[in-house]
């Protein structure tokens, strides 16, 4: 999800003050009006170089990572042509998260984060590497993927919410919303391009993407190495119980954080049908590394677009109702998909999937961002990517086990319906999500 970066005045790097619930209070930050031009909002963003520098590091970040993935997925089932395996290699990239969460949480909320990311990018390097000489050597193995596998989902575990939290370092919180939009229309191009690129490069070999990956790896590892940005001073208490589950409850008493990123859970957990793309690819949709690539990158095109024009109007009214709609879209598309046979109305489906899990997105990390004060902003970051991982790398693997008893269609129809019935579900658990009002401010 979305990042963003740029030394703001010295005033707006104080940390916000702790909230209470966010349904009992005013917010702090007061939204763009909704006709202001597009020019203003992005021109403020630009002047802030530490937020542009982590703009393209996560442009080259995330296209090596979709690159990687592609090739990681396609040589996998040239490998086993397993649906089964596809999905254990989401579950062993989500697995570290969920076992590192606390761990993450305090080294984010103590060490520098530009540094965190930049370390992260020199362990993708490395994968990387690995990979080149296994495929050059043709020592590649299914073992040996599912180990990779583990290796990308420990960096994640760490990377993801180290961009959450080191966004509103680099940006005043008046920007923040249009900032998270912006960064995440940057991300979904690099997702929209990597998976492409992947799938085209892949017929050179996968050493070769691997190769390009690497060289992605370094340059985003470069340039958020030299974010800098004025870091207020914390009171940094001794580790202990308390200031490990600080975060969990921090999610836990705040019931709108709480159903957002929940219901996010499990909609994609659900909904998702990305593992299952390369069976889809080739064995119902009869194309090639080409057309998964195509396939990949539809979600993100959708996203794109949306992410766009969320920049030039973003949500500021019927926040609640806008992402249980969204939600709701998601679902109904990922049906769509599901039941098709044609490819081009297969890559509709999911540039459709793409532009309402957007929505999802931008609503989830401004209440979260905003919400939290600075000196929690790791912890809580880091329980927010458990629940994103969950949804993406564990709805893989619901994927695969599904598909393996179900086949690749009855997998990806019940998931769609099962969104649903989610979207549905939370309009009666979290009320207070289902009502409401502003983004930005409270109703």
């Amino acid at each position: 999800m979305p990042p963003a970066d740029a030394p703001p005045a010295r005033h707006d790097l104080q940390p916000l003050p702790p909230q209470g619930d966010t349904e009992d209070r005013a917010e702090t930050v007061a939204p763009p009006t909704e006709h202001a031009p597009l020019a203003r909002p992005t021109a403020a963003l630009f002047r802030h170089r530490a937020f542009m520098r982590l703009w393209f590091s996560r442009l080259a970040g995330v296209t090596g990572n979709q690159m990687l993935l592609v090739a990681l997925g396609w040589q996998m089932y040239d490998l086993t042509h397993s649906a089964w395996d596809l999905g254990l290699v989401g579950l062993l990239q989500f697995l570290p998260a969920l076992a590192l969460v606390l761990v993450a949480g305090q080294v984010i909320d103590r060490l520098h984060r530009a540094r965190i990311v930049a370390a992260c990018m020199a362990a993708q390097t490395v994968v990387a590497g690995l990979l080149i000489w296994g495929s050059a050597t043709h020592a590649v193995s299914r073992e040996m993927l599912f180990v990779v596998s583990i290796a990308v989902g420990t960096v994640r575990a760490f990377q993801l919410p180290t961009q959450q939290a080191l966004t509103p370092m680099v940006l005043p919180p008046s920007l923040l919303p249009r900032g998270l939009a912006f960064s995440a229309a940057g991300a979904q191009g690099a997702i929209v391009a990597g998976p492409a690129i992947g799938g085209f490069v892949y017929a050179a070999g996968p050493a070769t993407v691997y190769a390009a990956c690497a060289f992605l790896f370094v340059v985003a590892g470069v340039l958020v190495f030299g974010v800098r940005y004025e870091q207020a001073a914390r009171v940094k208490k001794a580790i202990s119980l308390e200031t490990l589950l600080a975060g969990v409850r921090f999610v836990r008493d705040r019931p709108v954080v709480l159903g957002a990123i929940s219901l996010d859970l499990f909609a994609v957990l659900f909904g998702g049908a990305v593992a299952l793309l390369p069976i889809f690819a080739r064995d119902i949709l009869h194309v090639d590394a080409w057309g998964l690539g195509l396939l990949r990158a539809a979600p993100a095109a959708g996203a794109l677009v949306t992410s766009i024009l969320l920049t030039r109007w973003p949500v500021t009214r019927r926040a609640g109702t806008v992402l249980l709609t969204a939600v709701a879209v998601y679902g109904a598309a990922t049906l769509g998909f599901g039941l098709s046979t044609s490819f081009p109305l297969s890559l509709v489906a999911l540039v459709v999937t793409g532009g309402a899990d957007m929505i999802s997105v931008v609503i989830r990390q401004s209440l979260v961002q905003l919400d939290t004060p600075d000196e929690m902003r790791g912890r809580v970051s880091a329980v927010n990517s458990v629940f994103i991982g969950a949804s993406n790398q564990l709805g893989e693997f619901e994927s695969g086990v599904t598909a393996a008893w179900l086949g690749p269609v009855g997998s990806v129809v019940l998931g769609g319906v099962g969104t649903l019935v989610v979207a549905g579900a939370w309009v009666r658990l979290f009320p207070a999500l289902a009502q409401r009002n502003r983004l930005t401010t409270a109703r």
